[in-house]
């Protein structure tokens, strides 16, 4: 299997979680310094990884990393597109190219890593697990582009579930609320560089081990959605009910945010 960020708080559970099991994991991050130290932690409690270097908005890059892993493990047959940046800034004050350059790691570089194991995924008949967030299904005040990404992987990968039923391949997509992971300090600001506003939340914020578990659980039934946190649930329904007013309470929690 692999998985993207690996490095990361989250993909470091993910790999951690699916070691356990049994799996050998490909560690795929820009970052390899980072996917190395913790390729090395791996090892010490015996799960056997190979760290690669992988610039999820470069498909190349992807095909090559894939190739990587299938050099060392011999197939791909899990792939969990977990690499994503964010933002937290107004839709006045945001750049182009900041939207640009969320859509082309949370969007494309989900792409780009499902085209280059799709031939591996086919053959072994295995499984795409999409990271995606609550802001796939419902508004986020201060992050149009972030919401955004995590829409389009929706749309994406329910059609792309639909083509890929009949070779036996599976698509999860896995909505996790707040979880306390470095992506929020390293979110953008409109300018694109790292921004100075505090991070509002909603509910209690989850451990990257919990949304791992839960996430192994629903992989291992091939659930199609799984939305975690009671906030992710709330939200669902009363995007379904009565959307006005999941706005006017969601906006009113989160814009303190953005205020300077």
């Amino acid at each position: 299997m692999v998985v993207t960020g690996a490095a990361g708080g989250m993909g470091q559970a993910f790999c951690r979680r699916f070691g356990q099991a049994g799996a050998r994991v490909g560690l795929l991050d820009l970052n390899l310094e980072g996917a190395e130290t913790f390729a090395h932690k791996l090892a010490g409690e015996g799960i056997d990884s190979e760290p690669v270097q992988c610039d999820v908005t470069d498909f190349e890059s992807c095909c090559k990393a894939l190739a990587r892993v299938k050099e060392r493990f011999g197939s791909v047959d899990v792939v969990i597109a977990n690499a994503g940046i964010t933002h937290r800034s107004s839709l006045l004050e945001t750049q182009i190219s900041v939207y640009h350059k969320i859509m082309n790691v949370n969007y494309f570089g989900a792409i780009n890593v499902t085209k280059a194991a799709l031939d591996s995924l086919i053959e072994g008949r295995g499984q795409i697990v999409v990271i995606s967030s609550i802001a796939g299904f419902s508004p986020l005040f201060g992050r149009t582009g972030y919401a955004a990404s995590k829409y389009a992987l929706h749309g994406f990968f329910d059609t792309a579930r639909t083509e890929l039923a009949k070779y036996g391949v599976d698509v999860t997509l896995v909505c996790p609320g707040f979880t306390a992971t470095g992506i929020s300090t390293a979110a953008l600001d409109g300018d694109g560089k790292l921004t100075q506003h505090p991070q509002s939340t909603l509910g209690s914020i989850a451990t990257p081990e919990r949304v791992a578990d839960k996430l192994f659980k629903a992989a291992s039934h091939n659930q199609r959605l799984l939305v975690l946190s009671t906030v992710g649930q709330v939200t669902r329904l009363l995007m379904r009910i009565s959307p006005g007013l999941y706005e006017k309470l969601m906006a009113r929690s989160m814009r303190k945010e953005l205020q300077r």
